[in-house]
């Protein structure tokens, strides 16, 4: 497998680690230049994009929406923090090529927001609040991190839809109510990334947490869905479809 790496961030630093040698035949960043392994390019025009297999992207939201309109292989979307008109972009791109898009590349991740899905079908009529708290490093800049959005959509499509988000309580001197996802951000340090999900009950306290040691298992992931999507026909897939097959 042939790889594009699109933004050298930790991320894409990651992934280029961990790629077998020789698959990483290029990347882009607005660092452009030579690297002992591959060309760094200034921009996705500049680069042979028939002489990989597969992009993955590891940048900055803002620079998604270029990415998609512009990319003619296999595409994986590692990036988070995009607003409509990109998701709207990234659709279209859907059209004509394969895109791989998940808020989080982590196995373990996705595992997490398929049992709160099952939980909140067992508790979340029973009257278990439910909370999640997210964790990143203070680098991060996007608040709150899109998987504790995937999370809480996993958790309001498993409620029927019933559940709302709540950001900030401090604007509001009331009680929590009982349709409420509360979801909270911390930053500081150097935290790589650690989501827990609350459901707090009548004397008894259920938390679903994963914790990231190292961006390793998104990088891994990353490369995983690279294979995955490479030989798919057009179509916006996902890691649940991954897991599937």
């Amino acid at each position: 497998m042939k790889i594009i790496i699109h933004g050298l961030g930790r991320l894409g630093l990651a992934v280029a680690g961990l790629a077998s040698d020789g698959s990483v035949v290029g990347a882009v960043d607005t660092n452009a230049g030579k690297n002992p392994n591959y060309h760094v390019f200034g921009n996705l025009g500049d680069c042979d994009q028939t002489a990989a297999d597969v992009i993955i992207d590891c940048s900055h939201a803002s620079a998604v929406g270029s990415l998609a309109e512009k990319a003619e292989i296999p595409l994986v979307i590692c990036t988070t923090g995009m607003d409509g008109a990109t998701i709207s972009l990234i659709t279209e791109a859907s059209q004509r090529i394969p895109v791989f898009m998940s808020a989080n590349m982590s196995l373990g991740v996705n595992l997490q927001a398929g049992m709160a899905s099952y939980a909140t079908k067992l508790l979340g009529n029973k009257g278990f609040d439910i909370e999640i708290i997210e964790a990143h490093h203070n680098q991060k800049l996007d608040a709150p991190s899109g998987t504790a959005m995937m999370l809480a959509e996993s958790i309001k499509e498993a409620s029927g839809g019933k559940l709302r988000y709540v950001y900030d309580r401090s604007q509001y001197m009331q009680k929590r109510g009982p349709d409420e996802i509360g979801i909270s951000a911390i930053r500081g340090g150097t935290i790589v990334g650690e989501h827990t999900i609350i459901f707090a009950g009548h004397d008894e306290v259920i938390e679903i947490t994963h914790r990231a040691l190292s961006r390793d298992i998104f990088a891994k992931g990353a490369l995983a869905a690279a294979e995955f999507v490479k030989d798919k026909p057009p179509g916006l897939y996902n890691m649940n479809d991954m897991l599937k097959s």
